[in-house]
């Protein structure tokens, strides 16, 4: 674990040390090395299930492809953001490429953490980069609204889970994942208990965020630079899916009683988030209620408790990942050359940008998950589940379906068809840089359909 985290927080020094015009192509070139060399994690060769174990930090089946995912996403955030970090002073250059690496050695010790409590200081510790990035970087001047939003909505959900995972360890004497299930810990149905379990859960339906508590996606989504759109919408959401996969084993009996309303609320989620994007204007404010929309059913897909419910959610968290994160860097590639977010204006580009409507079209198919992408291999896999819990569910399944093909499909035909408008017909040509981006998002997308066992195992 320490040989690749340790490399990775001394890009910090390197970056501030080196020349300025070396600057982005060694933080680069590091942080590529450090996300190749991330790889290996996901080739387990030990029998156990924990592999890289040290006394505080270790990798099994469920966070080692979140991992590789966070290693991964640093050098396409840097690519992202070189254009237009460009005008600014040197000095915050430097320190926002900082905070980018101290978010992705945050992340690293949230997804590798053995002990509970230690992931929840890094979970909460992801706020600080990400609450700078969002309120320095942001567009508009919405964005300390944006940034309060996410601070608090957060915060007020957190505080649950703090009081209940200490209750838990006052009762058992420790909450390290390693030596939690000999310690048969059974939860009795009593009021106080359902409250624990209510409380364990709700920081982590807030950070997926769940419907009704998702306020703070849209905002933060729309008013964060690229990065953090980036790093939001493929790594940060997913910690509330990876938490509650490690913290609903802790409430066994529990779990199966008290998750009826909550996978209610998740389908609902995924049809009322879904029909809220067939209305929006806004591009990046459509990408961010897409999430919304698929993180609906991956809550569906964990809280059924069952393998094929887990991998599924687990393969779809990883797909939603990189797919929400090229679909933010495509937005992008518009917003820098229009300086507008408003599908309607940006019409026709295809004409303009045929390479870029190659993206486009790649990127749409990917989020309504065209076969043979991982996408369809989650949501087959939570949507069968579901199924087999209760049939009825597959009226809400079926709908969502149907809503996020109508969705993707009406972004895809407002940005990329329809006459051009005049503005739009000297935009500045593509780089090879956007392309390069573009295609280590989808690379690793299309080589998870030879081999989809490596997330989902």
């Amino acid at each position: 674990m320490l040989k690749t985290l340790t490399p990775t927080l001394m890009i910090i020094p390197a970056l501030w040390l080196t020349h300025p015009s070396k600057m982005w192509p060694n933080t680069l070139q590091y942080s590529l090395l450090a996300a190749t060399t991330s790889l290996i994690w996901l080739k387990s060769t030990s029998e156990a299930p924990w592999t890289a174990l040290n006394p505080h930090m270790a990798i099994d089946p469920l966070s080692s492809p979140l991992l590789v995912l966070t290693y991964w996403l640093l050098p396409l955030m840097i690519l992202a953001s070189q254009n237009h970090m460009m005008p600014e002073p040197l000095s915050r250059q430097r320190t926002f490429l900082s905070l980018l690496v101290l978010l992705q050695c945050l992340l690293t010790l949230a997804f590798s953490a053995t002990e509970l409590l230690m992931f929840f200081i890094m979970f909460e510790a992801t706020l600080i980069p990400t609450l700078v990035l969002i309120t320095r970087w942001g567009n508009q001047a919405e964005r300390l609204n944006a940034g309060t939003y996410f601070l608090f909505y957060t915060l007020t959900g957190s505080l649950p889970l703090l009081v209940s995972l200490l209750f838990i360890q006052n009762n058992t004497g420790g909450l390290s994942l390693l030596t939690f299930p000999l310690t048969n810990f059974q939860l009795a149905s009593t009021h106080g208990n359902n409250l624990l379990w209510l409380g364990c859960l709700l920081a982590f339906l807030v950070k997926m965020p769940l419907y009704g508590m998702h306020l703070w996606l849209p905002k933060a989504h729309v008013e964060a630079p690229i990065a953090g759109s980036m790093i939001l919408a493929a790594v940060l959401l997913k910690l509330g899916g990876y938490g509650m996969l490690r913290v609903l084993t802790l409430l066994t009996p529990l779990t199966k009683n008290l998750s009826y309303p909550f996978i209610v609320l998740a389908l609902w989620s995924l049809i009322m988030a879904g029909s809220i994007c067939l209305r929006q204007t806004d591009l990046k404010s459509l990408i961010a209620y897409s999430s919304v929309a698929h993180m609906g059913l991956v809550v569906a897909g964990i809280l059924t408790q069952t393998p094929w419910g887990a991998a599924g959610a687990l393969t779809l968290m990883i797909a939603h990942g990189l797919t929400s994160s090229a679909l933010f860097c495509l937005a992008n590639t518009n917003y820098e050359r229009t300086h507008s977010r408003t599908m309607m204006l940006v019409r026709g580009t295809q004409l303009v940008l045929p390479l870029m409507g190659t993206w486009w079209l790649l990127a749409t198919l990917a989020n309504l998950a065209l076969p043979p992408l991982p996408n369809l291999v989650g949501e087959l896999l939570v949507i069968i589940t579901l199924f087999n819990w209760s049939p009825w569910t597959l009226l809400l399944t079926g709908a969502g379906t149907l809503i996020t093909a109508a969705y993707s499909l009406n972004m895809l035909l407002l940005t990329q068809r329809g006459p051009t408008p005049t503005q739009t017909l000297a935009l500045e040509p593509s780089h090879t840089r956007e392309h390069l981006l573009l295609a280590l998002h989808f690379l690793p997308l299309l080589l998870l359909t030879l081999k989809p066992g490596l997330v989902g195992g």
